[in-house]
């Protein structure tokens, strides 16, 4: 199911339920409190924090894209500059994640295209891991998957762009 830049924070955690079923991925849905932070998600879900998902969505020039890095990294913005040849480089505002996803900050899944309309990058924190898990659209759900059932089918491109915090 294609997801525009229309959805509801409910569309987005029920398209991407269906995505994972139809694709017979196993994974393990989480309800719990909301969680706000990615410390606050890991300790809700009883999983360590290395292993969870922190979805970015970073305008680079003019052109937004998500990446996806593990909650124990910070975003290296110098090698996402190098990367694309930018000159600008910045974070979504609250209202431009509100406008082009209907979500809020620390519920956006690590999904680009067909879940949310954008181009997906993975730093190398996150193929190192076995699991993944991250906010599915709501703050109060989560997923746990095999990062390698991830890879397989969420069409990301691959890259260093991490630090250490």
């Amino acid at each position: 199911m294609a997801i525009n830049s229309t959805v509801t924070k409910t569309q987005v955690h029920t398209a991407l339920l269906q995505y994972l079923d139809e694709r017979n991925i196993v994974y393990r849905e989480i309800q719990h409190q909301a969680t706000y932070t990615s410390e606050e998600s890991s300790v809700a879900r009883g999983e360590d924090l290395f292993i969870d998902g922190k979805a970015l969505l970073m305008k680079v020039d003019d052109q937004f894209h998500l990446f996806v890095l593990s909650a124990v990294k910070k975003c290296d913005s110098k090698k996402i500059k190098e990367r694309f040849n930018a000159k600008e480089l910045r974070f979504a505002t609250n209202d431009e994640l509100l406008k082009f996803t209907e979500l809020v900050p620390g519920s956006v899944p690590p999904f680009g295209h067909p879940i949310l309309p954008f181009d997906l990058f993975i730093d190398e924190s996150i193929v190192r891991n076995e699991k993944i898990a991250f906010n599915a659209g709501l703050l109060t759900q989560s997923i746990v998957m095999q990062v390698a059932d991830y890879l397989k089918i969420v069409n990301g491109q691959i890259f260093s762009f991490s630090t250490d915090r």
